[in-house]
């Protein structure tokens, strides 16, 4: 009466095995070219990404920063990259830097279509807040399950789990955005005869910018997040730096990495959040 009765067990795992069994003997050929794309995209950018001088991004950060804030922020975040060069861990910055671009540009490509679908059609937002609700609340650590049983090790499955893993708070708040659009702003697009393209690109998108890009930057943070996690799949960068260090247990390298890891959080963070206040104040001037 104590201990629940075993003859009441039910397991659902080996029927989801069966099914991942079958994925991958019917689509096999599938991931692996799939894989491959990611692969040479990876190689694109990390070509683009490394051509690059170290002191150009510097000067690039201080710029933003400056335009974005003042130029004490500008400074502060160019010495902050600076600082993750001196680190000598500029090339794993890199690595880290492409597995997140590349994730965050995925959940936009996805995030984006499904926030707006959430806001324009009821079945999709019932059928969506559960699966958000439930990706939300899932350990990371489980989104590392399929992306390697489908993918294998390395680079791809991180790229692929960061995606998933990243793109709950882009639909959430591209819903939130549209849904929160003033109504009388609606209502006088109605009236001049907007078609239902036209209010979504030229109202609707355009009103709830703000409200996007905060969205594009929880995104991040949460690719961010991820970075170590995916360490433990093969994937290379400063996530990698952590792991290392945690296995021999080098405390100094391992804060140093953790720290640099800080430093390109903020940065990310403080670059967005200004693109999104810029974008507030552009919609405010025009309203």
């Amino acid at each position: 009466m104590i201990s629940f009765p075993e003859q009441l067990v039910y397991r659902i795992s080996r029927f989801i095995d069966l099914g991942v069994d079958w994925v991958l003997d019917n689509f096999r050929g599938f991931f692996r070219g799939f894989a491959s794309f990611v692969n040479s995209l990876f190689n694109i950018f990390d070509t683009i990404f490394s051509s690059i001088p170290w002191w150009v991004y510097i000067i690039l950060l201080v710029i933003a920063g400056w335009r974005l804030y003042n130029i004490k922020v500008g400074i502060g975040l160019g010495a902050m990259l600076y600082a993750i060069g001196m680190f000598g861990l500029w090339d794993d910055m890199i690595y880290t830097l492409i597995i997140i671009f590349i994730g965050v540009t995925a959940s936009l490509l996805i995030g984006l279509p499904s926030g707006i679908a959430m806001a324009k059609f009821s079945r999709v937002e019932r059928v969506l807040k559960p699966l958000l609700d439930g990706m939300q609340t899932m350990p990371s650590f489980v989104y590392l399950i399929p992306a390697v049983t489908l993918f294998g090790l390395g680079r791809v499955p991180a790229v692929i789990a960061t995606s998933i893993y990243a793109i709950p708070p882009l639909i959430r708040l591209t819903y939130l955005g549209i849904t929160s659009v003033d109504k009388e702003v609606i209502e006088a697009g109605r009236s001049f005869g907007s078609t239902s393209m036209q209010m979504l690109f030229k109202i609707e998108l355009p009103q709830s910018l703000p409200t996007i890009m905060t969205g594009v930057n929880q995104t991040t943070m949460m690719a961010m997040a991820m970075v170590v996690i995916a360490s433990m799949i093969g994937a290379d960068g400063i996530g990698a730096q952590v792991l290392v260090s945690m296995r021999r247990l080098e405390i100094g390298q391992g804060f140093q990495a953790g720290l640099a890891i800080v430093f390109l959080a903020i940065i990310l963070d403080r670059i967005f959040q200004g693109i999104a206040k810029r974008f507030e104040r552009s919609v405010t001037m025009d309203g």
